[in-house]
Parts: structure tokens; sequence; C-alpha cells
């Protein structure tokens, strides 16, 4: 990742928005909290990132995504259990970024999971987040 940071830069501001995946069988102890470590690593990364003398280490902005519902389709049995384990991801994401000084945005307030398979986002849900980002994300390069 530092890589990417270092030959894009200089970065107006990165986005974060993961976690979902940590949700999947294969992480059967992760739980809200260690995604939010998860993610602490990766802002802590893009900080360290080798950019040139004097350019700006670019604000983050986190975003916790909906939180699972019920997994549905060919992709139920690889989050298992994710509905229950995702439980409070804004609360520990937000707190996260609170402590790391990173802009924060909760997306369960403006969509929920798939209506699809009850884990990613929808096309339409897409363009509803993005459209609710475009003030917070003005704000931010304010």
């Amino acid at each position: 990742m530092a890589e990417r940071i270092e030959i894009h830069s200089p970065l107006a501001l990165v986005i974060l928005m993961l976690g979902t995946n940590d949700f999947q069988f294969c992480h059967p102890y992760n739980d809200a909290w260690a995604a939010a470590q998860g993610v602490a690593a990766l802002v802590n990364e893009i900080r360290k990132a080798p950019i040139e003398p004097g350019m700006p280490v670019p604000p983050i902005l986190v975003i916790a995504p909906p939180l699972i519902r019920s997994p549905k389709g060919p992709i139920a049995p690889k989050f298992k259990g994710a509905e229950t384990r995702c439980v409070g991801l804004a609360d520990v994401y937000r707190q996260m970024a609170d402590g790391l000084g990173c802009s924060f945005f909760d997306a369960q307030t403006i969509t929920s999971s798939s209506r699809v398979d009850g884990v990613h986002l929808d096309a339409d849900q897409h363009g509803k987040l993005g459209l609710a980002l475009v003030e917070r994300v003005r704000a931010i390069l304010t």
C-alpha cells in the first residue's frame, strides 16, 4: 500500500471503506473490534508512506460499511455468522477514527447491505452512498 500512496502522491484525500470480508468464515475470531484494528493498521501505513519531502500527508476518511444482513445465495456459507460478528462495527470504527484523527462516516445511516446477497452493496446503493458523501468530502477538502 505504501508504494501506491507514494506513486499517486500528492493525494487530496484517502477514503477507506473496508472490513466486510473480515467477517468471512475463514476469519472465525474476527469481530467488529478486530476489523477496526485492521483499518487502523492501514491508516498508519498510509501516514508512513514514503512521500516526497514537503508533500502533505493526505487526510483520511474512514467509512464503516453497512452491517451484514443474513447472507444469501452462493456466498452465504462463506459469511456464516457474519451478521452477529459485525454488530457494533460503526461504533468501533468511529472510536478508532477519532483516536487517529481521521474523518468518519457511517454508511449504515444512508444505506444497508445488499438485498441480493446480504453482504455487499447493490448498484443503486453505491450511487446513494456516493451522493451522501459529496458534502462530507467537500468539507474535508476545503
